[in-house]
């Protein structure tokens, strides 16, 4: 079986208003010559055209999928947030929730980008791929029940892990996320639940600022199956392994789950405007690696990536391109330019020592 790659020229057409970065226009925010919202399509054509350019497309099993269902989405969202959200919709547009803005027909763009990543998921548990990978955008994995924020409108991954539970397709799922930005909106969706293990791996204190502690993991039922992985900045290559190796892994391994999720972010780069991880396209590549010999060993390689943040228009592709060439054990690679660079800013041994002591600390605290 190939490796699904999921996609929809629509889900690039989705815009925000008159946005300097994450600030609206006015007062001394001036307008930006170029798309002002950090979160815009470009990162994501720009992959898939890369992967045009190699021929790595070519190896995929491409395609789009209709929007997720009014009633997939309510397994998730209140039905007068939706309500709302698709009057503003279907009128002109506007912002909703954390001031996150969207055009008209953003609804149902929104809807789409959920359901790639239901088809993602699904064509994985159906056995109709081996493994997947969902272009989705907007993303989703801040978002919570009734409020969207940090650039998310609808939650993607959970709408589509609780129509797969509902269908019965899977009873234990493992979602992994690795955005740079603590997955909060996925947390609290599954905060209470046994059956769904969340991971997050970020930047402690990026965004947003009052979650992603250690300590939060899980309540009532679900206690035990949240985990919390906040990384000093500048971590870099070395400790995104070494938390791979010693914190995820062993978890997964615990949790035994039917399917292994990634919110596949890519803003924990070395050069993304919006944190300061030092992560390389190479990084990407061997935590996918990781992640599939988990697949194999514990779900029958069923493992699936919806795509989420990152803000590099011209690191992204690489870091996606080096992700899909991993996951499709492909030989077409696209050599990164910025591989030398970027590898010569890692930390200091010393200071990875530093880190691999932090890693030590949160071992002793999950295990």
């Amino acid at each position: 079986m190939s490796t699904g790659f999921i996609w929809d020229e629509r889900c690039f057409w989705h815009a925000g208003g008159d946005f300097a970065f994450t600030l609206p226009l006015g007062g001394l925010v001036q307008p930006m010559s170029t798309s002002g919202l950090p979160e815009n399509p470009e990162t994501k054509r720009r992959l898939k055209n890369l992967m045009d350019v190699t021929g790595l497309l070519n190896e995929l099993d491409t395609r789009s999928h209709s929007e997720a269902s009014f009633e997939d989405l309510l397994r998730v969202h209140p039905q007068k947030f939706l309500e709302n959200f698709k009057a503003l919709s279907d009128k002109n547009g506007g912002t909703i929730g954390l001031n996150i803005p969207f055009t008209k027909g953003g609804f149902e763009i929104a809807s789409l980008s959920a359901g790639l990543a239901k088809e993602a998921i699904f064509s994985v548990l159906k056995g109709t791929n081996r493994n997947s990978y969902a272009l989705s955008r907007p993303p989703g994995h801040h978002c919570l029940p009734d409020l969207p924020n940090g650039f998310c409108l609808l939650s993607n991954i959970s709408i589509a892990v609780e129509a797969a539970l509902a269908e019965k397709l899977t009873e234990r799922v493992a979602i992994v996320d690795w955005d740079v930005h603590h997955g909060n909106g996925t947390e609290a969706i599954f905060y209470d639940r046994a059956d769904v293990l969340t991971i997050s791996i970020h930047q402690d204190r990026c965004y947003p600022i009052d979650t992603g502690a250690a300590t939060d993991i899980g309540v009532d039922k679900g206690e035990g199956y949240n985990m919390n992985i906040p990384l000093p900045p500048g971590g870099g290559h070395t400790l995104y392994l070494e938390a791979m190796e010693r914190l995820i892994l062993p978890r997964l391994r615990e949790f035994q789950p039917d399917i292994i999720i990634i919110a596949c972010g890519f803003d924990a780069s070395a050069i993304d405007p919006l944190a300061r991880m030092l992560a390389t396209s190479e990084t990407f590549g061997q935590l996918t690696k990781f992640v599939m010999g988990a697949a194999h060993e514990l779900c029958s390689d069923r493992l699936s990536m919806i795509h989420e943040g990152g803000y590099s228009e011209v690191y992204v592709p690489f870091c996606g391109h080096r992700v899909i060439q991993e996951l499709s054990n492909s030989s077409i690679k696209a050599e990164d330019p910025y591989k030398f660079l970027f590898e010569s800013r890692q930390p200091s041994k010393r200071v990875q020592n530093f880190y691999s002591e932090l890693i030590t600390e949160l071992e002793q605290f999950f295990f």
